[in-house]
This record gives structure tokens, sequence and C-alpha cells, in this order.
């Protein structure tokens, strides 16, 4: 299926952003206060939400195909621990061949909705070799090491700043929510570092021990330019990973993708659990 490409200029994006905007509306009267976006083998939260209206991807303006198989590929507004939500069922990729305007899109739609909050969901290797696999971690920083920005290019005023400040993309606030949540509903989390990779390799064992090097507990090829593109935007973000495999650069062994999804599903209704009750206290 030939992918959708974007024009190349701000100005496009931005009548992109609107044209998406209006064909919505036209049939969902629907402000989400909250964005969701449900990663790998994560997206049964969704059932969770009283659905008002849903959307396939492929029928939204400028709208990437999610070309993952474990991503539904839909956009879910609905009601949620009270609050009114927008859930993506499946994210983009840079690796699937879309610019990083591309990957980003749909967050930038999701604020001029009336988001205010995202909250981002991912399944991650465990750099950190304190964490086992299934543990629920919330990310309170991120390295950027896709070697790409998806701020590069003519900034659009209208969208945020020339020089967004990054000192706390990860809002403590909401950190600090969902800590509480999570001794609420009895759902243990830690807290961590994600560095963000273009993927789709999986990584060496040298590259493994260069990421610990630099602080990083866990590593995973999505998060990163959402995250970006939601602080531009001026949305507090909360993220929140499932340690899916372990990174042990001196006993590795080759990955199993079905195993880290059937990880990321098992640990599936503790992250459940947990959002719903960190958004039922936002």
């Amino acid at each position: 299926m030939a992918m959708k490409r974007f024009c190349r200029t701000k100005t496009g994006l931005m009548e992109n952003i609107k044209e998406c905007v209006r064909f919505i509306r036209k049939k969902a009267d629907f402000n989400p206060e909250i964005a969701l976006i449900l990663g790998t083998g994560l997206g049964n939260l969704a059932a969770r939400i009283k659905p008002a209206h849903v959307f396939s991807y492929e029928k939204l303006p400028h709208f990437p195909h999610s070309t993952v198989r474990s991503h539904k590929g839909q956009l879910v507004f609905g009601e949620l621990a009270g609050k009114k939500v927008a859930a993506m069922e499946g994210r983009f990729h840079f690796y699937e061949g879309y610019s990083l305007e591309e990957v980003t899109f749909a967050v930038r739609v999701l604020r001029e909705l009336g988001s205010k909050i995202l909250v981002v969901s991912n399944a991650a290797g465990g750099l950190n070799l304190g964490y086992r696999k299934g543990e629920i971690v919330l990310i309170d920083d991120h390295i950027n090491f896709m070697g790409v920005n998806p701020l590069v290019g003519p900034n659009e005023e209208k969208l945020g700043p020339r020089f967004p400040d990054m000192c706390e993309p990860y809002s403590r606030r909401l950190i600090d929510i969902a800590s509480k949540a999570s001794a609420e509903v009895k759902v243990p989390v830690r807290k961590g570092v994600y560095i963000g990779v273009t993927g789709p390799c999986l990584e060496t064992r040298a590259e493994y021990r260069m990421m610990r090097n630099f602080g990083a507990d866990l590593v995973g090829m999505s998060t990163v330019p959402e995250v970006i593109v939601a602080v531009h935007m001026g949305m507090e973000v909360l993220g929140v990973s499932v340690v899916t495999d372990i990174c042990d650069p001196d006993h590795l062994e080759p990955c199993d993708i079905q195993e880290i999804i059937k990880t990321a599903n098992e640990a599936g209704p503790k992250l459940d659990k947990l959002i719903t009750a960190a958004i039922k206290r936002f």
C-alpha cells in the first residue's frame, strides 16, 4: 500500500492538521482532554473506554497507516475513568519509512482537538539489569539517539516555539500522580530513562554497553519524537514502558519478537489498571 506523503513545508503541515481536525469534528462532536498512545501489545486499554466514536487511520485525512501487525490502527474517542479521552490503538515509527513529521502528525491533531495531556506507552528492552520482564517503568527522562528530530525545518509559531525547553519532558506532576495510583491499585512501578533509537534491527552487545554507560535504563524505537512534539505544543506528558526483554550484553541471546509481544500482552492488564487509576486522578 502506497504511503501518503506530506507537503514538506510547515505551512503545509498546518493545513493538513486543520483538514484532519475539520474532518473529525464533522463526524464527532467530542473534545478529548487526554490523548493516549497505546504501544506494541498494549492496545487492550481501549476496551475499557466507553466509546463515542471510532475512526480507522485509513479514513482520516493525512494520517499514516500503521504497518505493525500488533497495532490495530484506529483512533477511539470516549470516556475512561470519568475523563474524555482519545486513544490511538497503534502508533507510527520512523523505521516504517515515515518521516518524523508523519510519525508525530496524530499527536498534533489530538492537541488541536483539545488534549492537554499525552499518555504514551511502549514496549521496551530493559538495559537496567535490575529490571525484570513484565515490569512497568515510569519514564522520567529520555535520550534522543535517533539522529533526527521532528522539529527540524521551518518553525510554525502557531504550533510552538522555535526552541522548546526540554528540562522536564515528562511531567513530574503526572509521574507523582501515577506513583500514587500504583500504590492504590497495587501495581508496582519503577522509574527510568528511555533511550530512543531508529530500529528496526535490535541492538548489538557493544551498543547495549554504550547505552548503559549513557545512563539509559530502557531502549525502544518510538516515543521520543511524539514526546518532543507534545512538549513543543505545550502538552503535559506521562510516559510508561513495559519491560519485555532484558538487554544483558554479557548473556545476550537471540530475541524473539513474538515473545516480546507476548510479554507486553501479559503485562497489559497491570498497565491498564495503572493508567486508568492515574487518569482518574488527573
